[in-house]
């Protein structure tokens, strides 16, 4: 006859100790099982670390331009340099606002050709809603860009390894002013300034044509101002190498 074996708490407490042991493990040591099997996701570059207290101002060019004017007054007042990302569709409407963001000395980015949704593209799509942006920019400007913003903010390994292959950097942003829900100016200020993430090498992002955008970036640059900052281009923010990016996409230097 088989008897029922007796339950033993104390042994059933280590079994789940054990158990959950375990587990923990299993998770710290998960992204060295993802490096070595190669199935680690790649990311965009989100953030710089830097000594320098700097941050890149950027905004992305997809709706109008009516605030060209007003946006390059402002940068002006605090020897500031922006990067705008463009589309290609707002570049065909608004060559006369591209060339003055680029006379005033502002970097030209890639937006993307008509504002797609990237992730849902395979990656001959995504090259060419890359490559057509570079084109239209090329023709107006003349010049070569080699900074992509994903419209929507959209990535994934297609995405970046398309960008990649025709010698573009994916650039994201780690502090984000949420300008294009139009909350009031002083919500945006605050929000962009008691951001958890805005420090040395922020990125941080703001739109064109948003009509509470440029009442707050002024007040936004003030502030930063006064506290050491400088602004400038997400170009001479980035390392083009001798970097990694940790969990968070913030490029640290090797």
């Amino acid at each position: 006859m088989i008897r029922n074996r007796e339950f033993n708490p104390i042994k059933m407490t280590k079994i789940i100790v054990g158990m959950a042991v375990a587990l923990l493990a299993l998770i710290l040591i998960a992204p060295t099982i993802q490096n070595v099997f190669g199935a680690e996701k790649m990311l965009p570059i989100f953030s710089t670390q830097t000594d320098e207290k700097v941050v890149a101002i950027t905004l992305n060019a997809a709706w109008g331009a009516d605030d060209t004017d007003t946006l390059i007054e402002i940068l002006d007042e605090f020897d500031a340099k922006a990067t705008f990302f463009v589309c290609g569709y707002w570049v065909d409407k608004y060559p006369d606002a591209l060339r003055k963001f680029y006379e005033a000395g502002h970097c030209i980015a890639n937006h993307g050709d008509t504002h797609a949704h990237v992730a849902k593209l395979n990656f001959e799509q995504n090259v060419e809603e890359i490559a057509a942006a570079h084109t239209r920019v090329l023709g107006v400007l003349g010049i070569e860009m080699d900074l992509y913003r994903p419209p929507y903010g959209e990535f994934n390994d297609t995405v970046l390894k398309a960008a990649e292959s025709i010698n573009y950097h994916t650039i994201q942003w780690d502090v984000d002013s949420l300008d294009w829900k139009r909350p009031t100016p002083e919500a945006m200020t605050e929000r962009v300034l008691k951001h958890k993430n805005l420090q040395n090498g922020s990125i941080i992002l703001f739109h064109c044509d948003i009509p509470e955008t440029p009442i707050a970036l002024r007040k936004i640059m003030a502030d930063l101002k006064n506290e050491g900052y400088s602004f400038i281009t997400v170009s001479d923010l980035i390392m083009r190498d001798g970097y990694k990016l940790d969990h968070a996409g913030r490029q640290i230097p090797l």
